[in-house]
């Protein structure tokens, strides 16, 4: 796995509209969270157009989802430059050393747009308290390492005067819980891991009386705002011992292991040596899933839909293939999926291999 920058070309040739965008949750439309549009790509074979309380049929006992439980913090918060100019904070993450990850961004139309700031200023947040830029993270043309001074604990602050992170495409506030999964646990993630949305109780309940198991663990997502040549900032992330045996006992079986987000696919490659064999741990990950990457302990993934200069797509190509991803996008395109976060879901599954 890489740990280092580098620039992603677009794999997807589309350019996203309206139709194609979820702009609320799927319950302001009247659809359960577990009914949203399912695309299954099954290998090589074609893709099937399906709904997320189907997913059982596309798995089989012994399977193994590797879930997300961190919880999304109100991680936006009310600011003001030293020129009276008015902003918002979105606090993208935890650094060691008790620095903080931030993106400074003017208020838009109901959502942001980046701040171009040309030197590290300190902003003073309206609620009490002030953040202080120190210098821009690596060569990042939006993020910010920052000592934050608030009158509480930051996440307490948050969630007394905190929203969750909004982008344009989102055209009304919502709620923190309806930005939350039902695995969410540990509170810690600046936007949602969204890909274990569309989960529900009894979609849960029915899976495991399929014989599909479940396995935790913990990575706090930062933001998704960034440049389509930046790569994903380090996230801290805990992968528990009894997970790892978990993903290891059904690799012994040939049974199936399948990351429930790119998130998870992410702690996973972090933890996974070069045998398959995945260790727990805990820390800070840096690594970058690129295609030509193995990822021996997957066999599958469930995501959402990407922008074509996501570098996600990196990481779905390394699971899917180039050629049945762009299968996938096709057809989810022409079928008008619904892309972001409050979207429709992309389950991929690997051809059978030996192991």
């Amino acid at each position: 796995m890489s740990t280092h920058a580098g620039v992603h070309a677009p794999l997807v040739d589309l350019v996203l509209d309206a139709a194609h965008e979820a702009h609320e949750p799927p319950e302001a439309r009247g659809v359960r969270r577990d009914q949203v549009r399912l695309l299954v790509s099954p290998g090589s074979a074609a893709p099937v157009d399906t709904r997320f309380d189907q997913l059982g049929a596309h798995l089989r006992g012994g399977d193994v989802l590797v879930v997300n439980t961190s919880a999304t913090l109100p991680a936006a918060l009310d600011g003001r430059l030293p020129d009276g100019d008015p902003v918002v904070v979105h606090v993208a993450g935890r650094l060691p050393g008790g620095v903080w990850l931030v993106e400074v961004r003017h208020p838009a139309g109901g959502a942001s747009v980046p701040a171009r700031l040309e030197h590290a200023v300190d902003v003073e947040l309206l609620a009490a308290g002030h953040v202080r830029l120190l210098a821009r993270f690596e060569d990042s043309a939006r993020l910010w390492v920052a000592q934050v001074d608030v009158p509480t604990s930051l996440f307490e602050h948050l969630r007394a005067h905190g929203r969750p992170i909004r982008y344009r495409h989102v055209r009304d506030e919502w709620p923190v819980a309806a930005y939350q999964t039902v695995f969410a646990r540990e509170p810690g993630s600046a936007e949602m891991p969204s890909a274990a949305r569309p989960f529900s109780v009894e979609l849960v309940t029915d899976l495991v009386t399929r014989g599909v198991s479940i396995a935790p663990l913990v990575l706090h997502t930062g933001v998704s705002s960034l440049e389509g040549d930046e790569l994903p900032a380090p996230e801290p992330y805990r992968v528990p011992e009894p997970t790892a045996a978990v993903v290891n006992a059904a690799r012994q079986r040939d049974d199936r292991v399948v990351a429930v987000g790119t998130t998870v696919v992410r702690a996973l490659a972090t933890v996974t040596d070069a045998r398959g064999v995945v260790h727990p741990g805990t820390g800070w990950t840096d690594v970058v899933v690129r295609p030509d990457d193995g990822l021996p302990a997957l066999d599958g993934l469930i995501t959402g839909w990407h922008e074509p200069e996501s570098t996600h797509l990196m990481m779905l190509e390394a699971v899917a293939g180039r050629d049945a991803l762009r299968a996938a996008y096709a057809a989810a395109w022409d079928l008008g999926y619904r892309w972001h976060e409050f979207g429709d879901s992309h389950l991929i599954l690997r051809e059978d291999r030996s192991r």
